[in-house]
């Protein structure tokens, strides 16, 4: 049975600090987890886009506002997989050092040029794995960058396509992580994050072009069905960890510069249990 855990806010970021005070942070990456700072700029108020890009779904609940957000979303560009390696430079660009990128579930600052396959590379994470659902890189969910961020080539690899639920063992090079033979939990400063990528996927990507009707549920070792889980543990992480300043400009930077469309749920957390 999952371990019950207490609820947590992100803390602020130690190269953040230094910065403030003027001290000067190296670029290299070490083992100590970079949350975003808190003075990081934001969104614009999130009422200015209830009023445009929202509007068709204020007022609803259940599968009519999953139908709407659909909708909403699905109008996007859509990215090369190669075009992912650039907008993700720019997407998690470390705000504290801009040569580097922050990895998700590492938390490292890592340069922006060491991105490849081999050991001490970042890659690009599948947040939303994508053996499930089979749809692997093909432009559309293989190549959305509201799922896809940068990652150690070793630490990725040792999530590989698990499921994410709360348990497990340490994960080397990755503090704060645990995963076992069917899942992962990533630390608690992006567990909310992960839950909303997820979430979005599964609004996004419904059946259509092709492509499978990706689904949360709440099953571990899903294996290639177009579904992950577990959704009961993935709501529960949303809650406890609600998005932060890196978080929500992350997903203003792809709207303005990448796909053009937007994570619902980081701009309305509370959607989360309106829809699931």
């Amino acid at each position: 049975m999952p371990i019950p855990r207490v609820r947590r806010w992100k803390p602020l970021a130690l190269t953040a600090a230094a910065v403030l005070v003027g001290i000067t942070v190296p670029a290299t990456a070490t083992a100590t987890p970079t949350p975003t700072p808190t003075n990081a700029p934001v969104t614009a108020a999130v009422g200015t886009y209830d009023d445009t890009y929202y509007k068709d779904a204020l007022g609803k609940t259940g599968p009519e506002l999953k139908s709407a957000l659909h909708t909403i979303v699905s109008e996007q560009t859509k990215l090369s997989y190669d075009q992912v390696w650039d907008a993700l430079k720019t997407t998690d660009e470390d705000p504290a050092n801009s040569s580097n990128v922050i990895l998700l579930y590492s938390g490292t600052s890592r340069s922006k040029s060491s991105s490849g396959g081999d050991q001490g590379d970042w890659n690009r994470e599948h947040v939303w794995a994508k053996s499930h659902g089979d749809f692997g890189t093909a432009t559309g969910p293989g190549t959305d960058v509201h799922h896809l961020r940068p990652e150690d080539v070793t630490v990725n690899s040792i999530r590989g396509n698990k499921d994410f639920d709360n348990g497990g063992s340490a994960v080397e090079g990755a503090p704060g992580n645990l995963t076992d033979g069917d899942s992962f939990e990533p630390r608690d400063a992006v567990k909310g994050d992960v839950a909303r990528m997820i979430l979005y996927m599964a609004v996004r990507y419904d059946g259509e072009s092709g492509f499978p009707d990706l689904e949360p549920n709440d099953k571990v070792d899903n294996g290639s069905a177009p579904a992950i889980g577990r959704l009961s543990v993935l709501k529960k992480w949303s809650d406890e960890d609600p998005p932060d300043a890196f978080e929500k400009k992350r997903n203003q930077v792809i709207f303005d510069k990448f796909q053009h469309n937007r994570n619902p749920f980081i701009d309305h957390p509370e959607w989360v249990e309106e829809v699931y």
